[in-house]
């Protein structure tokens, strides 16, 4: 190498060893650092602008140098998605009377301890966002098929009025007799017509059924 040479390649050294020098930041003492570093690895390279470090093919946010890269911006967590509010849920209530608290016997005319049972009901309803209410009329088995079916769906009829004139909406509740079927009694086999009529009371019944949501407070 002749003189020119040399003094050349001594001028190059010297002015990247003071580029490096001058454009660099202490290497991160961190496990993994991938960012280049000088030879001896003392030093992380940094760009002609001093604003980043060189990166290598490796190089992850989670891998740069903190004293380097250290001002990259954080993103802001993206925040949950708003959870609806839950819908309210429908309940279902049915409320048994037995027949001769409401009517007298072998009648469907309301009596006045049984406006009072179903005051009591249309409270409830009033407290709900009603759906569907619908009142079974039942006897028991004394009479036939076709009077009983006949006197169970007045009875179920009856209690519709006397709610839909407490203010429920009448398109809201449905009415059907169902005469003697379905008993819930049993062994009633009494010979004395008042006996067996005071065994089978449970059977002579009006059930109503409401379906709705609670009204919100």
């Amino acid at each position: 190498m002749n003189k020119f040479s040399k003094l050349a390649f001594i001028a190059a050294t010297a002015v990247v060893a003071a580029s490096a020098s001058a454009q660099s930041v202490p290497a991160s003492r961190q496990a993994t650092n991938d960012n280049w570093v000088n030879g001896t690895g003392e030093y992380v390279w940094m760009n002609g602008t001093n604003e980043l470090c060189w990166r290598d093919a490796f190089w992850t946010p989670a891998t740069a140098n903190a004293k380097c890269d250290g001002a990259l911006v954080a993103q802001a967590p993206t925040p949950p998605a708003p959870v609806a509010p839950a819908a309210p849920a429908i309940t279902s209530q049915k409320v048994t009377y037995q027949a001769d608290t409401l009517f007298d016997f072998d009648k469907a005319i309301l009596k006045p301890a049984g406006k009072q049972k179903l005051d009591e009901l249309a409270g409830k309803i009033e407290g709900m966002n009603l759906e569907v209410a619908v009142a079974t009329g039942y006897t028991d088995r004394i009479g036939s098929d076709k009077y009983n079916d006949r006197l169970s769906l007045r009875r179920a009829q009856a209690v519709k009025a006397y709610l839909v004139s407490k203010g429920v909406p009448a398109n809201k509740i449905y009415t059907e007799g169902k005469g003697k079927r379905n008993p819930v009694t049993t062994g009633c086999n009494q010979k004395n017509r008042k006996q067996l009529i005071a065994c089978l009371a449970p059977d002579r019944r009006v059930e109503v059924e409401i379906v709705g949501t609670a009204n919100k407070q």
